[in-house]
C-alpha cells in the first residue's frame, strides 16, 4: 500500500511560507527606511556643511580684503587707525558674503570692533605711531542649516541636528617692501635724490615748459612712445624694479590732461574714456598749492603753516581745485561730490630714481602740488615726502612683497 502526504500538512507549509514572505516583506520596510533616514543625514551633512564651507570661502575674502586696505594705511602717522578702520570695513563690506548677498543676507558687516592693531611685537595696541599689523576678524553665526533642521525635527534630536551653524574668518596684514612698483614716468635723478629733506619742494616742470635738470619724462618700459607716456601717467606700467633701464619718453599734451585728471580736471566730454572720472580717477581733493597760498614753500602734506589747510585735511574734505585752477575752454573741475564719489589715492606718487647711467636704483615719495597748464606759465612742483620704503611713507603700491629696497605693499602674513 502507498503512502501519501496528509493534505494538511500541504496546507500548512503553503501558509507558513506566506507568513515567512510577509516578514521579510516587513523586515525589508524597516531597512529600506532606515536606509533612507541614513541616506537622508548623509545628504544634510553634505549639503549644510557645504553651505557652511561656501560661505566661509566668502567671508574669508571679506576679512582679507578688510586686513589688506587696513594694513596700507598704517604709515605711523596719528591718524593711521582712524584711516585704517575706514579703509578696512569699506574694503570688506564691499565682499558679497552668506551665498553672495549684498547685505549679508542681514548678518551684519564688518565694524570697527571687527578690526584690530598690533604692534612691531605683534602685541594689541591703540596707538597710531606703533601699529604695524592689522587684523579683522568676524564670527558670522545662525545660519541656518536646511535638511539638519529637518532631521532633528524628524528625529526629535535637535542636539546632535542643529537647526543653525556658525562660520568665522580672521585676516592679518601688514606692509613689506615690493618686488616691483607703479610709478609714474617721471625720473627724479639719484643726485638729487640724496640731497632732498622730507617736505622740500622741488620743481619738476619749469615754467619755460622743460623739465628740470633733477627730472624728465621717462618710460618705464625702456621706450621712447610719447603714447606709452601718457599710457604710464596713467598707471598702465606696474613692472618697474630695481634694475631696470629707463627711456626717455616724448611729452605731449596728453601727458598733462593724465597729470591733470588727478586733480580733478578734465574735458566736459565724459563719453571719451580718457576724459570720464570712472575710467581716469581723480584725488579726493584738487586743491592746488603754491608760493601764493602756502607761503612756507614745503611741507604743503601735514604742516601746519601756511594760509591755508594742509593736503591732508583737504583731501578729508574733498576740497576742488580752487579759484586759481587752471581750467581753460570746456575744460570742467569737478566738484567735492564727485571727488568724494570717484577720489582715490591719486597724488602721492611713486618715481624711480636713476642714477645716471639711467639705471632704476631706489623709489621715491613725492606729492604732486600743482596740475600743468597749456601752455606752461608758472613751475611745477612736487613735494618730497621720503623714501618709498620708509616706515612713515604714505606712498604704497600694489604687486607682491618680497622686495629689498621699494614702495610698501599691504601683504598677508596669516
Amino acid at each position: 500500500m502507498k503512502n501519501h502526504p496528509h493534505p494538511r500538512s500541504s496546507h500548512w507549509s503553503t501558509r507558513d511560507a506566506a507568513a515567512a514572505a510577509r516578514r521579510q516583506h516587513g523586515a525589508f520596510l524597516i531597512t529600506f527606511a532606515l536606509f533612507m533616514l541614513f541616506l537622508l543625514g548623509f545628504m544634510g551633512v553634505a549639503l549644510d556643511f557645504g553651505r557652511l564651507f561656501v560661505v566661509k570661502g566668502e567671508l574669508q575674502t571679506a576679512v582679507d580684503s578688510c586686513a589688506l586696505a587696513a594694513a596700507r594705511e598704517l604709515n605711523g602717522q596719528a591718524d593711521a587707525i582712524a584711516r585704517a578702520q575706514s579703509a578696512g570695513m569699506a574694503a570688506g563690506n564691499a565682499n558679497r558674503v552668506n551665498l553672495q548677498s549684498t547685505a549679508w543676507n542681514g548678518q551684519g558687516k564688518l565694524t570697527n570692533a571687527d578690526i584690530s592693531f598690533r604692534d612691531q611685537a605683534y602685541a594689541v595696541t591703540g596707538a597710531a605711531n606703533l601699529a604695524r599689523y592689522s587684523e579683522c576678524q568676524y564670527t558670522m553665526g545662525g545660519l541656518k542649516l536646511w535638511l539638519l533642521q529637518a532631521m532633528g525635527a524628524f528625529t526629535g534630536d535637535s542636539a546632535n541636528w542643529a537647526n543653525a551653524g556658525t562660520v568665522a574668518a580672521r585676516a592679518v596684514a601688514t606692509r613689506g617692501v615690493a618686488q616691483s612698483a607703479c610709478p609714474v614716468p617721471v625720473q627724479l635723478k639719484q643726485a638729487r635724490f640724496q640731497t632732498l629733506a622730507k617736505g622740500d619742494w622741488v620743481v619738476v616742470l619749469s615754467k619755460s615748459g622743460d623739465s628740470g635738470s633733477d627730472f624728465g619724462w621717462a618710460n618705464l618700459d625702456g621706450s621712447t612712445s610719447a603714447t606709452e607716456t601718457w599710457a604710464e601717467m596713467e598707471g598702465k606700467y606696474c613692472s618697474t624694479r630695481l634694475g631696470d633701464t629707463i627711456g626717455t619718453g616724448g611729452v605731449k599734451a596728453s601727458v598733462f590732461e593724465y597729470w591733470n585728471h588727478r586733480f580733478g580736471i578734465y574735458k566736459n566730454n565724459a563719453a571719451t574714456p580718457a576724459q570720464d572720472p570712472n575710467a581716469s580717477r581723480p584725488d579726493f581733493t584738487g586743491y592746488i598749492y603754491s608760493a601764493t597760498n602756502w607761503t612756507a614753500g614745503r611741507n604743503a602734506y601735514d604742516g601746519s603753516s601756511g594760509a591755508t589747510p594742509n593736503f591732508k585735511a583737504q583731501r578729508q574734505a574733498f576740497a576742488a581745485c580752487n579759484p586759481s585752477c587752471p581750467v581753460k575752454g570746456q575744460e570742467v573741475a569737478l566738484g567735492a561730490g564727485a571727488l568724494q564719489s570717484y577720489g582715490a589715492d591719486r597724488r602721492l606718487v611713486l618715481l624711480p630714481v636713476v642714477s645716471a647711467s639711467g639705471v632704476v636704483v631706489d623709489f621715491a615719495c613725492m606729492l604732486m602740488l600743482q596740475p600743468i597748464p597749456t601752455p606752461v606759465k608758472d613751475d611745477i612742483q612736487l613735494e618730497f615726502r621720503g623714501k618709498a620704503s620708509d616706515l612713515d611713507s604714505p606712498c604704497t603700491t600694489s604687486g607682491l612683497a618680497g622686495g629689498t629696497i621699494g614702495p610698501l605693499v599691504p601683504t598677508l602674513v596669516r
